[in-house]
């Protein structure tokens, strides 16, 4: 049997003997002093949200293939106070229930929706709106472009969980890195290289393929390169909250996909080689990797909404470039400079 929760706050702790009131020393719950319900309240309001963040707390969660990654989050719990003249909530129970949840049962948008019901059961006639956010690495195993060899890689993730009138909302976000060529750095790299051609071979009306082949390949032929960058791509979508699982490794394809050319771990050379074929074919500007993103997205039936912002750890200079596109539909995710409405609840 689980804990019942649904007592007062010294009530949780009444589990040893009876108070000996001979015993000065004799700490039991009852002889405790309860600010929370003993003090009152200096100035009434009602307040939005008010519990805890940075919760170390261990999580699992189960991959594609069904086995389950264990990993360390960072979790915050919330929960309102409709009651203007109550002095604070049940911290504890929070607490309390997140131990218990996580400790039975991997993650699933199930587990987060019965943990939301278990916050308000536990502040019945406090509050009516719940909410759980999950922050943590989710590392898994990706193959190589080309050779047989698998690495490891690490995506943060985050989770957020909202109960409110019994109505649940879900939302997950993702970061991907990827490389980014300058389109217009690779413009002016070709045109440097004509240019080199020219001089090189001026007066000489016809060249033979073994020279070009051999200028080609020469210091010569590569005497201006077009500046690429690490990018990464920040995902917030809101999902339809239907499903066993979240789709991590699913959205993860989704973005590599439409990005085509996501930073690797393990390279051999003929990997290396892959790499740079697929950022000579995948020119882009920060504009073109949201552009990407969003049309992938858009044909994802699980996605009610989605924020993305791409940015660009430009080489150039010491700025990036930064774009940001949304779904655009009413009452969702505004595309501003900073994080999402829907999760402005950050963690840092």
């Amino acid at each position: 049997m689980g804990l019942d929760l649904r007592t007062s706050k010294t009530d949780l702790f009444d589990s040893g003997p009876e108070l000996n009131s001979m015993n000065p020393f004799d700490n039991t719950a009852a002889d405790m002093p309860d600010i929370a319900n003993d003090t009152l309240v200096e100035v009434a309001g009602k307040l939005d949200w008010v519990g805890m963040n940075e919760i170390e707390m261990p999580v699992r969660i189960e991959d594609d293939a069904g086995n389950e990654i264990q990993s360390t989050a960072l979790v915050t719990a919330y929960v309102n106070l409709k009651d203007p003249d109550v002095k604070g909530i049940h911290m504890s129970r929070l607490y309390l229930h997140l131990d218990q949840a996580f400790g039975e049962r991997p993650l699933s948008p199930a587990t987060l929706r019965q943990l939301l019901r278990s916050f308000l059961d536990s502040h019945e006639g406090l509050s009516d709106r719940a909410l759980i956010r999950i922050d943590f690495d989710y590392v898994t195993r990706r193959p190589a472009l080309v050779s047989d060899n698998v690495g490891w890689r690490r995506y943060p993730v985050s989770m957020i969980g909202i109960l409110q009138d019994n109505e649940f909302s879900l939302e997950m976000g993702i970061e991907v890195l990827y490389s980014s060529i300058c389109p217009c750095s690779a413009a002016l790299a070709r045109q440097l290289i004509q240019e080199q051609f020219a001089q090189d071979f001026s007066g000489v009306d016809q060249v033979s393929v073994e020279k070009v082949m051999a200028w080609l390949g020469s210091e010569e032929g590569v005497m201006a390169t077009p500046h690429a960058q690490r990018s990464a791509a920040e995902i917030r979508v809101r999902l339809t909250p239907t499903f066993t699982l979240f789709p991590i490794i699913e959205l993860i394809d989704e973005i590599e996909g439409a990005l085509k050319t996501p930073v690797q771990s393990t390279v051999k050379r003929e990997d290396e080689k892959a790499f740079a074929r697929l950022n000579g074919a995948n020119l882009m500007f920060c504009e073109d990797a949201g552009r990407r993103i969003q049309t992938a997205l858009n044909r994802d039936e699980r996605i009610l909404d989605f924020w993305a912002r791409c940015t660009h750890f430009e080489c150039l200079h010491p700025h990036n470039a930064v774009s940001v596109v949304t779904k655009g539909i009413e009452g969702g995710y505004v595309a501003g400079s900073g994080a999402p409405v829907r999760l402005e609840l950050s963690r840092t």
